[in-house]
């Protein structure tokens, strides 16, 4: 098997967040300013951490809009699911004898308070969150330190993830990226393998009975 390492994004991949992110991203903007953006209009803030998207949108106070950001994001957790799929994904994985990792943009503090809750988080074995890395996602600098971390060759690692920036950091790190189209709602994204539902991993990985089309790979699944 080609691929040793699997490694996930979290947003998007893992778990559905975008209404709960969008939505509470948009009251802490509409307490801070008083504006009123639509959720279509933050959509860039997915995938980038929280500070890069405050800095985007001009937030002068950051740490306290992180501080307000994360109090409203609690406002909506109960929308936020693990994707259906997920969890029989890593349990295969598991038999696989795969390792898995996760490369998000979540800090650590938010990872541990959002994500150890969704009751999977013990299927992954080499965390790398912002806290870790001076540079963030499209950088290569966080799948750099998994490889790192992890003591592995980068041509044996194979990141998942639902973003353009998912997408670039992987390329300059020169590792192989499948794309979560269940999460990205995106097909155009650049991309080694396009991954309809997270069962066609397992394709991708065993079967190895992929289909070209252009210069994308679509898994084709045969696993029950």
């Amino acid at each position: 098997m080609k691929y040793k390492h699997i490694v996930f994004d979290i947003d998007g991949t893992l778990t559905d967040t975008e209404y709960a992110i969008l939505h509470s991203l948009q009251e802490t903007i509409r307490a801070l300013s008083g504006k009123e953006i639509p959720c279509s209009e933050l959509k860039f803030a997915l995938g980038i951490t929280g500070t890069d998207a405050l800095k985007e949108l001009d937030i002068k106070d950051i740490s306290y809009a992180i501080e307000l950001w994360d109090k409203n994001m609690c406002k909506y957790a109960d929308t936020v699911k693990v994707f259906d799929g997920i969890p029989g994904l890593l349990k295969n994985l598991l038999r696989l004898d795969c390792k898995m990792g996760i490369v998000t943009s979540k800090t650590w503090k938010e990872y541990e308070h959002d994500f150890c809750q969704s009751g999977i988080s013990q299927y992954f074995e080499t965390i790398i969150c912002a806290d870790d890395t001076k540079e963030h996602k499209p950088n290569a600098a966080p799948l750099l330190k998994y490889v790192e971390l992890s003591k592995t060759d980068h041509r044996k690692v194979l990141y998942i993830g639902d973003s353009k920036y998912d997408s670039k950091c992987a390329e300059n790190a020169g590792i192989d990226f499948a794309l979560a189209v269940w999460g990205s709602h995106n097909r155009h994204i650049r991309a080694d393998y396009l991954l309809e539902r997270p069962a066609d991993l397992l394709s991708v990985l065993t079967k190895r009975d992929i289909s070209q089309d252009g210069d994308r790979f679509v898994g084709k699944l045969f696993i029950p």
